[in-house]
């Protein structure tokens, strides 16, 4: 096998289509300022042309295994479907490959085990994902926090709300569902496109390992016709005893960026996690500063030149969202929403909740549940405990 020092730079992307594309532009930027480039793809679909333009000549092959044996590279970047990512890390692990994980890593908590055991085992770095956990703007917010900016911290509300259409729901046939045939996927709302909001709220509490969350409490709702949830909403409660709540709508009204609210006893934080804005509001200071990101895939090559420098994104670093997803895989059946209106048609229609804009405003500000602010179609959140004060 040839030395990592002649493998650096070079990657192979597992799972071309839908996210993968976004990987490809990344790569080509890469390579035209760095010794980084792709060496191969790997997908059991054909590429059409314009991802092959993207992907150059390299060969596209459907067998990990045959593509990692013929092109050695120092990184495999896994952008495939939830529930097949252990797998295909641990194959390029035990080539002797670091990976790039996309975020959610796994659907559940044992098959999370099973990957950072693996990933171990083999003795290869492995990056999941989450690109907001590569952002500054996470350490300027704790930053503040912890030098009193906003007095005595309250807690962190998360307002997300987008539209998705039928195309989106009609992308894979995983898509929208809580299994595929028995195998757990979990592809809801809190877990898969809004997943970087509770990551990252949990980031900014420093509840990230395991044994630092006490709770998670989740409602799961759907105005789709899917299996998984498109408007949810949960409220963690740390081992620290920091209260998070996160509400999430792909049935939005009006779609906006995602933000984080940092409440404090004299002040309030607010990040838009997806541009790196970080707004103070206390003491009379109206203050907005924008923060940049480090590339998740140039910060793994960097580790790979320099093993000291630790990774952004270290599967440890997620334990604690993963705790979050076995919660909702957990969960009863999402409810359906009856009070919906249907917009658009074909591909682009898409499920409208009335009010629901508001209500995940309310959320975030006030900490609160949908079945505590009144939403007429809530229920009883599902309650996961995971520790007391006694076992901590």
């Amino acid at each position: 096998m040839p030395e990592q020092s002649e493998l650096a730079g070079r990657v192979v992307l597992v799972g071309a289509h839908g996210h993968g594309r976004w990987h490809l532009q990344n790569l080509r930027r890469l390579a035209a300022v760095s010794d980084v480039r792709l060496v191969g793809v790997c997908d059991p679909r054909p590429l059409d042309d314009e991802l092959r333009a993207l992907a150059g000549d390299v060969p596209v092959t459907a067998s990990l295994d045959e593509l990692l044996a013929a092109t050695r590279p120092a990184v495999t970047v896994i952008c495939t479907p939830i529930h097949t990512h252990t797998d295909l890390a641990l194959t390029a692990a035990r080539a002797g490959s670091a990976v790039l994980l996309e975020k959610p890593p796994t659907p559940t908590m044992a098959e999370f085990d099973r990957l950072v055991e693996g990933i171990e085992a083999a003795g290869v770095p492995c990056q999941v994902g989450f690109q907001s956990l590569g952002s500054a703007a996470i350490g300027r917010v704790r930053e503040l926090v912890e030098g009193g900016a906003i007095g005595t911290l309250r807690g962190i509300g998360g307002a997300c709300a987008w539209v998705r259409d039928a195309s989106y729901y009609g992308r894979a046939s995983w898509a929208g569902r809580r299994s595929v045939d028995g195998v757990p996927v979990v592809d809801g709302a809190l877990t898969n496109p809004f997943a970087h909001a509770v990551a990252t709220a949990l980031a900014l509490t420093g509840a990230t390992g395991a044994g630092s969350l006490e709770s998670v409490e989740v409602e799961l709702y759907r105005a789709n016709p899917i299996e998984a949830d498109d408007t949810s909403c949960l409220r963690i409660r740390t081992a620290d005893g920091v209260v998070v709540t996160i509400a999430a709508t792909l049935a939005a009204e009006h779609p906006r960026d995602p933000v984080l609210v940092v409440h404090g006893s004299t002040g309030r934080i607010t990040l838009s996690y997806k541009t790196g804005e970080v707004r103070l509001q206390a003491d009379g200071v109206d203050e907005t500063t924008t923060h940049p990101s480090t590339d998740l895939l140039e910060d793994l090559l960097a580790h790979l030149r320099d093993r000291s420098r630790p990774l952004l994104v270290p599967p440890s670093a997620t334990r604690s969202f993963m705790e979050v997803v076995e919660a909702v895989r957990c969960a009863p059946d999402p409810v359906e929403i009856p009070q919906r209106r249907a917009e658009g048609e074909g591909a682009t229609a898409h499920q409208v909740v009335p009010g629901i804009d508001a209500l995940v405003d309310r959320s975030a500000e006030e900490l609160l549940l949908f079945s505590e602010l009144g939403a007429t179609w809530a229920q009883e959140p599902s309650v996961r405990q995971l520790s007391t004060p006694a076992e901590r």
